[in-house]
């Protein structure tokens, strides 16, 4: 399966490679470099393709537990003071994705969305200190009953150029479904009450909407 925030562009490179892949035979003679650049089309098409896969996740809906949002690498665990919607220490976890993960955002739990809000910024690579602050980025706040109110944070990278977000104040939103997507390098950050106890470390990668990062 395929994202269908990158519909648009799969059939635009699958349309361009045909033709290059057709103009090629027509303009070179040599064989070898008409199947170089050939091949060097379709390797763009599969990362392309490979980058907007969007796999089917088997999310065990449990509203004890906080699910990882993303693919990706756990970069950081600390506890910060988020200034932006709690204005309190929390427990912050940042998972770093590269552009061969899943760049599908999938709800952490179930819950109503209570604050959601774009900032246009820059584009410092993702796993840079300030880029929580400084760069593009989406702040969504979930609540349910059990564990009370967490945010979640989507944060472009030095190649991320566009953050989607579905996330709409009121909506109720079940734990796994999708959430929005990060195009090209990104980053996301989950703050956590501080007594969280977690259930990932340092340096481990976590499946989206399957991995356990802390269970009330």
């Amino acid at each position: 399966m395929f994202h269908k925030e990158g519909h648009t562009i799969i059939l635009i490179f699958l349309f361009a490679v045909i033709a290059d892949i057709l103009l090629l035979e027509y303009i070179l003679d040599d064989g070898l470099i008409k199947l170089i650049l050939q091949s060097v089309s379709i390797l763009i098409l599969l990362l392309i393709l490979q980058f907007f896969r969007n796999p089917v996740r088997n999310t065990i809906i449990n509203e004890k537990h906080i699910i990882s949002p993303v693919d990706g690498k756990v970069v950081n665990i600390e506890k910060v003071y988020e200034k932006e919607y709690f204005k309190d220490e929390r427990l912050q976890v940042s998972i770093f994705m590269s552009p061969f993960n899943v760049h599908v955002t999938r709800y952490p739990i179930s819950g109503k969305v209570k604050f959601s809000k774009y900032h246009p910024g820059e584009y410092l690579v993702a796993w840079h200190p300030k880029s929580s602050e400084k760069n593009e980025r989406t702040t969504i706040v979930l609540e349910n009953k059990v564990v009370g109110k967490i945010l979640y944070r989507q944060i472009a990278g030095a190649l991320a150029r566009r953050i989607v977000n579905y996330a709409e104040v009121g909506e109720n939103v079940t734990q796994g479904k999708d959430a929005g997507f990060i195009k090209f390098g990104s980053r996301v950050d989950l703050f956590l009450p501080v007594d969280s106890i977690l259930n990932i470390e340092i340096n481990q990668h976590v499946r989206g909407g399957e991995d356990i990062i802390s269970e009330f």
